[in-house]
């Protein structure tokens, strides 16, 4: 008896559908497994609505895939009434549909795609079996961002690229671009070439030149890198705090005047902008000027953590600053100067963004 039942519980075993098991990041609202699995190849083709041509550019080279096919198909269809980044992905064994009432909505059910791709198939880029299934999904928060300090520590061109890809594929939506800090600058600015020309290097402590920088050309690629992924890239410029690479290449936005290196030492520098110099505020609308040239972002970052006061309460031009605008300490004069260029980045409409210290 025990013989028969071993068989039949083998044969049981072999029949019962095998589900594939599907892990996504982030976790999708609604997920149904089915049977059966869509086979990608060199003859499924894509089609797509005409809105969705960039979208289905951006899927044909990542699966390389030709423009016509012969044996299954990949639709982009829009459909209305969904929420900016809303999607339906819909695979059957002879068609893979992703629905969306916006050229986001279709981004993001790409990427639930591609997570859905064995991991060497973006290295073959041969055959691939994925399981048929429904999602429906939406993301919970409007922003999901990932900071890239890039001052610090500079990384190239392609390496934020690829940054911006990954950010993509676990469907975030910002880029927080840290360019400016005490240890180096950089952004490239044109009425301020000694910010890259000096702020963006450093000498270590064992005498080697360390840095490197952004030109305006290489922010455009990245920009439009980005634009292709649905990736917003928010900047970080830093004031009036985390200076010193400014500092080092112009002194006179300083309180002292006095020639500084770019800095070295991780941790807070008490050279600052002066808040008492109507040339500093000159000289941060000049820069974001140029910023908001090349960056459509509807924030700007400023920073506005960490700002030692020191150099202000010994600073005469600063105390006039207090006395003429009524601020009772250096804290409020802080929030007089955010408030300042706050006005300015509003009038010119852009919204400032900082940290709890603004």
């Amino acid at each position: 008896m025990k013989y028969w039942l071993g068989i039949f519980c083998f044969l049981f075993a072999c029949t019962k559908p095998i589900v594939q098991e599907v892990n996504l990041i982030p976790k999708p609202q609604e997920i149904q497994i089915n049977d059966g699995t869509f086979i990608i190849s060199n003859s499924t083709e894509i089609i797509c609505d005409s809105l969705f041509l960039s979208e289905r550019s951006y899927l044909q080279s990542l699966l390389k895939t030709p423009l016509k096919g012969t044996n299954n198909s990949i639709f982009l269809e829009k459909i209305d009434g969904l929420q900016n980044e809303e999607f339906y992905l819909n695979i059957s064994t002879k068609e893979l549909k992703i629905t969306a009432s916006t050229n986001e909505g279709i981004m993001r059910g790409i990427q639930t795609l591609r997570q859905l791709l064995p991991l060497e198939f973006e290295k073959t880029r041969g055959r691939a079996k994925i399981p048929c299934l429904i999602i429906h999904d939406f993301p919970r928060f409007s922003w999901r961002g990932m900071l890239l300090d890039c001052c610090r520590h500079f990384m190239d061109k392609e390496f934020v690229m690829r940054y911006i890809d990954l950010l993509a594929y676990h469907k975030m939506n910002v880029l927080h671009w840290h360019l400016t800090e005490d240890q180096g600058w950089r952004i490239e600015i044109d009425k301020y070439p000694k910010l890259t020309e000096i702020g963006a290097w450093r000498t270590e402590k064992d005498g080697s030149i360390y840095g490197g920088f952004y030109t305006k050309e290489e922010i455009k690629e990245i920009l439009d890198y980005a634009k292709t992924r649905h990736i917003t890239v928010v900047p970080e410029i830093e004031f009036p705090g985390h200076s010193v690479a400014a500092i080092a290449s112009y002194p006179y936005l300083s309180c002292t005047g006095d020639s500084i290196n770019v800095g070295t030492d991780w941790g807070v520098y008490k050279d600052i902008y002066c808040a008492g110099n109507d040339t500093v505020f000159a000289f941060m609308k000049d820069v974001l000027t140029e910023v908001m040239e090349l960056f459509p972002s509807k924030y700007i970052h400023i920073g506005g953590d960490e700002a030692p006061k020191y150099r202000w309460e010994h600073c005469k031009k600063c105390q006039q600053r207090m006395k003429e605008e009524g601020l009772h300490d250096a804290h409020e004069l802080q929030s007089y100067f955010i408030a300042r260029i706050e006005k300015f980045l509003n009038e010119n409409g852009r919204q400032l963004i900082g940290w709890d210290e603004i």
